[in-house]
């Protein structure tokens, strides 16, 4: 299926946001507040409903792409601007369209000096992200992954905090260094094609297709190069530990919708790079690295607790517990196997909505006090009651309480990593109780320590005040999403199942005959009756 009642939609889901942002840059003045923040969320609201089709129109029983579109654009180079889906892309573009709209509607009072260029930016951000997700050209990816560093440089450099030019440069410089790497990669992957086959071509399935000959001929040093450069890139995006540093600072110093969309959104783009590049394109060099990476993995679960379990900063204590998060997503991923990889998967999307949501529920008092030191506040469910239970909820997600998004995801990955290595399962639940012992520390002392004199005077002249409407709407859709996918998550594994089998097929050939050859081992041995000698129990 290339379209959708005849529109390229894909082309119109990642286009429509920069559309509207060159409408609002040039025909609507800077003192015109009001049209910008509506004109804005109205832009990412639309491209979230066109994007919503592509739900229902997705044919689950394939893992091959959909809503293709091809066309020529440097065909002297083999460069062609071709873009489709599968399963996983599809979870990311509504998980990005949704967040878009969410970051732009919870700006509108945050935001207050340059407001044009804020909105204008964030539009071509969603761009970018889009684009990442739906290219099935290499260099059109390798186009997309670096026109998303821009905004995101300005959002944090312009309108974050009191370090924020130290954050976005240390954000800039950390994913170009792993971008000039991956580049590295496209370019010797290209030429080797091109050797081979005497094509060509950045077309990213022609890559999979010659991954076998990659295997059994290309040198071992060729294959460790590429893997690693290609595992740092990735892993800086992810990020993965000791790659991580970068993220504290940039959470920190962004604005409430930098950090909803970098937690969301930007975070994915690493993982999804692992799962639709480095296993595919070359699983044997993967192998050979997989106890290290699975290592990393491992030790980054476990730090990102540890370190969120000290923190006085509301928003760093967040941040770190994205390192933490991450690391189960990688673990899982590394387990090559369905239940990890399907996990992971789930997970990735899971922590774009328990994370992304406690982002926003960080915003909502620093909009209000300007302060994130957990120190300055207590007693707030007595006081904001509302703001408390929505607390609560997003809580409870993100430790993995069971009913919510969270327990699906973490469960899956531990199945997975269990059935890999048991070990790995046994070690990574260390860093799920030490992300239930923060999470809930955190609420226990926000909510219900001693309430202060300040707080409360704060309350009655109505500055520390309870949600209203706007901010409640934007955090419906999120809450819906925790408890859809905690109670009945069918839909979402039914969508990854095709491309998730294929692709453990592509890293494991003839992984699901050998597991049937062990099923089918199981029922050998029968019980036999003690009483008939050799007669078997009927």
């Amino acid at each position: 299926m290339n379209n959708v009642l005849g529109f390229p939609i894909l082309t119109l889901v990642t286009f429509l946001p920069t559309l509207g942002a060159v409408l609002i840059a040039l025909f609507i003045k800077k003192d015109q507040s009001k049209a910008i923040k509506y004109s804005a969320f109205a832009v990412a609201f639309i491209d979230f409903l066109v994007s919503v089709p592509l739900w229902f129109y997705y044919n689950p029983g394939t893992w091959k792409m959909q809503f293709q579109e091809v066309h020529e654009w440097i065909p002297s180079l083999g460069i062609r601007y071709a873009v489709g889906i599968d399963g996983i892309s599809l979870l990311l573009i509504l998980l990005t369209t949704l967040l878009g709209f969410i970051a732009i509607l919870s700006s509108f009072k945050a935001i207050k000096e340059r407001e044009k260029e804020y909105y204008v930016l964030l539009l071509l951000l969603q761009t970018g992200m889009m684009g990442v997700f739906i290219a099935e050209d290499f260099f059109l990816f390798y186009v997309f992954w670096e026109v998303m560093l821009v905004p995101m440089y300005f959002l944090i450099g312009v309108w974050g905090g009191p370090r924020k030019l130290y954050a976005a440069i240390k954000f800039f410089l950390y994913t170009l260094a792993g971008s000039v790497l991956m580049l590295v990669a496209i370019l010797a992957l290209y030429f080797y094609n091109h050797q081979v086959t005497g094509v060509w071509t950045f077309d990213i399935q022609a890559y999979h297709h010659l991954a076998p000959y990659i295997a059994a001929n290309a040198g071992k040093t060729f294959q460790y190069l590429i893997t690693l450069a290609f595992f740092i890139g990735f892993a800086i995006k992810v990020p993965m530990f000791p790659f991580h540093t970068w993220l504290p600072d940039a959470h920190v110093e962004a604005p409430t919708a930098g950090s909803v969309i970098l937690a969301g959104v930007l975070l994915k783009m690493g993982t999804y790079g692992f799962l639709r590049f480095l296993l595919p394109i070359l699983p044997d060099a993967t192998k050979v690295f997989l106890p290290y990476f699975v290592f990393l993995a491992i030790v980054g679960i476990i730090y990102g607790a540890l370190v969120a379990l000290v923190q006085k900063d509301m928003k760093k204590l967040v941040a770190y517990s994205s390192v933490s998060h991450l690391g189960l997503c990688m673990l899982g991923i590394f387990a090559l196997n369905p239940n990890g990889i399907n996990g992971a998967i789930i997970q990735m999307i899971n922590h774009g909505i328990s994370t992304g949501a406690l982002f926003l529920i960080v915003g909502v008092v620093y909009e209000r006090k300007h302060t994130r030191m957990i120190s300055e506040y207590g007693g707030l469910s007595k006081i904001m009651p509302i703001y408390a239970v929505i607390f609560m909820l997003m809580t409870l997600s993100s430790i993995g309480l069971p009913g919510l998004n969270g327990f699906i995801g973490e469960f899956t990955i531990l199945a997975g990593a269990f059935q890999a290595k048991p070990i790995w399962a046994i070690i990574a639940t260390s860093g799920m109780v030490l992300g239930a012992a923060y999470m809930l520390w955190l609420y226990q002392r926000v909510m219900f320590n001693k309430v202060s004199e300040e707080n409360i005077e704060l309350n009655k002249k109505g500055v520390l005040s309870d949600l209203n409407g706007r901010e409640i709407a934007y955090f419906m859709p999120l809450i819906i999403l925790a408890f859809w996918i905690g109670l009945y998550p069918k839909p979402f594994f039914k969508i990854l199942s095709k491309p998730v089998n294929h692709l453990v097929e592509q890293v494991e050939p003839g992984y699901f005959k050998r597991e049937q050859v062990k099923f089918d081992m199981s029922k050998v041995n029968k019980p036999v009756s003690h009483e008939g000698g050799n007669e078997e129990h009927e």
